[in-house]
């Protein structure tokens, strides 16, 4: 974990995200990226003469709080390198990561208390569903980000095997114990042994000892991930992203939102290869 990319909108949201960056830096000696994404329509951004004036008025501002950010105490032992893109939040993320090498994307939620509305129709749900690295998601300060028990949830699929694999490196990074997760829904039902042998068969060969393999009974998967992730108490939840499909298989059907209004953990994303 070298280098890591933080967007911002310079919004208490975004700074939960980058306190949470600075302290992986901080443990793995890593750089930090910070992008800001104006979102400038060309037609508004430049004119024959060069910027307009309402451009160069919010590069100035965006680099005024760049100065003012790049000042706090919890950065100040951190090589931060600031760049401000000027097209879609998702787009400018995604030539940053090239262009720079990233390893990981760490970026705030505006959610609003579900864990579906971390994502769906929002800005991180485009990052999320177009990044080709792993984005950790942040909802919430954290004064102490320590991951002792990493709860990753899959369907145990051959595709999903890749995405596995990189979610065990973070693990093994963050020195926590990894708990495989099978939700078990009334739609796609499987009894204890046919669960299993799936299971088994998915880890072996994988390389990891440091796991635990869990079946948990719940109405959807979502609502099983959260409860289980509730009673063990995890600090952080793990899944795989199918691309163009973003989180939405996760999501099929409407949910309760008092029933999930406690997903205030982070959420790290793994997209399929």
């Amino acid at each position: 974990m070298n280098r890591i990319l933080v967007p911002t909108d310079f919004s208490p949201q975004a700074e939960n995200a980058l306190k949470v960056a600075a302290q992986l830096a901080q443990k793995h000696t890593s750089e930090i990226y910070l992008l800001h994404s104006m979102e400038i329509p060309m037609h508004l951004a430049t004119t024959h003469g060069g910027a307009k004036p309402e451009a160069v008025f919010f590069i100035k501002l965006a680099e005024k709080k760049f100065t003012e950010l790049l000042q706090k105490p919890y950065l100040q032992e951190i090589e931060v390198h600031e760049a401000i893109g000027h097209g879609e939040i998702y787009n400018d993320i995604g030539l940053a990561v090239e262009k720079n090498n990233i390893d990981l994307v760490v970026m705030g939620s505006h959610g609003a208390s579900g864990f579906k509305e971390m994502f769906i129709g929002s800005n991180t749900e485009k990052v999320v569903r177009t990044s080709k690295i792993p984005v950790l998601v942040i909802k919430n300060e954290h004064p102490k980000f320590e991951v002792t028990d990493f709860v990753f949830a899959t369907d145990f699929s051959e595709e999903c095997r890749w995405s596995f694999n990189e979610a065990l490196k973070f693990a093994r990074e963050a020195g926590a114990r990894i708990h495989l997760l099978y939700v078990n829904t009334p739609a796609g039902f499987k009894t204890t042994e046919e669960a299993t042998h799936i299971m088994n068969n998915f880890v072996k060969g994988m390389g990891s000892d440091n796991h635990t393999l869990n079946i948990y009974n719940a109405n959807s998967v979502e609502k099983g991930i959260l409860q289980f992730a509730r009673e063990s108490k995890a600090q952080l939840i793990g899944m795989s992203t199918h691309g163009r499909k973003g989180l939405s298989h996760f999501f099929n059907g409407s949910i309760s939102e008092d029933l999930v209004n406690h997903a205030n953990m982070p959420v790290i994303t793994f997209k399929i290869q």
